[in-house]
């Protein structure tokens, strides 16, 4: 038995370890309440690009004001959230794409568009959509079927933070780009919400309707930006409790925004005056809002904390319909 001879066995592939496995079964899709968040984030974002370009076009206003409210915000969240039922519908339609794409989901969109846009004059006189507006729906609609459902489908979540081998600072799983993209859209979310609340206590405007600039989104997009680099240094790196980061965070938001308002003012584009508030600088930065910037940096620190459970998977799909033989791939900053 000693000398008989057998084949050579091909070396067996290492098996993944207990913690990939762990981390593997852990990763599951966005909660519920997560993506109803970002909804309503993306169809305010939408809502201020729209009515800022509207603007550009009627009255040539570089200041870009855009419009929205929290009442459209919910209603975004809802809609949103059909589309998203509606979307893994398209199943339904295998060997139909250009059926589902480019009709039946259209159709569906525009419905729900049109409903949003009526629900406050039920009941007085229906609004007629016009054509301009349904070739916009029907843009909108071919940029949710094919590039919105299918960024957020690439994003899932991990219960738990993604910590280098070290075990020193969490990982960012999400590029850049896209934590840049969402803190833009926040930045959206953030000033009409207190725009509308500002005007409902001092205007008595019950109607909810708030204001923005577009050039709030480079502003608040790269002020968070910037600020999530601090907290993962200060805090994981040299362990800085809140109180110590704070006055850091706030330093840094009243420079950003008197830089940004200097520089739009020159281009008669910045969209705020403090003139008339107390405790003042030059109308571009008042003692009034500290309160308020306190609680977005607390904020702030607890959105870097989801942000940093979500990760952006692209998915490579080897063979037609073959889920066993599907890979992922985590795409990291």
């Amino acid at each position: 038995m000693a000398g008989r001879r057998g084949s050579p066995r091909e070396p067996a592939e290492p098996e993944p370890s207990k913690e990939s496995r762990r981390a593997g079964e852990s990763v599951r899709e966005l909660p519920r309440w997560m993506r109803l968040y970002f909804y309503g984030m993306h169809g305010v974002t939408l809502d201020v690009l729209l009515s800022s370009l509207q603007g550009v076009l009627n009255h040539r206003d570089p200041k870009l004001v855009g419009f929205s409210s929290p009442y459209l915000c919910v209603m975004h969240s809802l809609t949103h959230f059909a589309l998203e039922k509606i979307y893994s519908q398209k199943r339904c339609f295998q060997g139909r794409p250009v059926a589902f794409h480019l009709v039946f989901y259209p159709s569906v969109y525009i419905g729900l568009q049109i409903l949003i846009g009526n629900v406050k004059t039920l009941t007085e006189q229906v609004r007629v959509v016009s054509g301009t507006q349904l070739v916009l729906h029907y843009i909108l609609a071919l940029y949710f079927s094919q590039v919105f459902h299918r960024g957020m489908s690439q994003l899932q979540y991990h219960p738990s933070s993604l910590w280098t081998s070290g075990g020193q600072r969490p990982l960012q799983a999400l590029p850049g780009f896209a934590r840049f993209l969402f803190f833009g859209m926040h930045g959206f979310l953030d000033e009409v919400f207190f725009t509308s609340l500002f005007n409902l206590v001092e205007k008595s405007d019950r109607s909810l309707c708030g204001h923005t600039s577009l050039w709030s989104f480079i502003m608040y997009g790269s002020c968070s930006f910037v600020v999530e680099k601090l907290y993962l240094h200060l805090h994981f790196g040299r362990g800085w409790g809140t109180l110590r980061r704070l006055p850091i965070y706030v330093c840094f938001i009243y420079t950003w925004e008197f830089t940004w308002g200097l520089i739009l003012r020159q281009f008669d584009a910045c969209s705020w005056d403090y003139s008339h508030y107390p405790h003042n600088f030059m109308g571009l930065i008042t003692l009034l809002y500290l309160p308020g910037w306190i609680c977005l940096s607390l904020y702030q620190d607890i959105l870097s904390n989801v942000l940093l459970k979500i990760k952006w998977v692209k998915e490579v799909v080897f063979g037609v319909g073959l889920l066993a033989n599907r890979k992922s791939v985590t795409i990291t900053a």
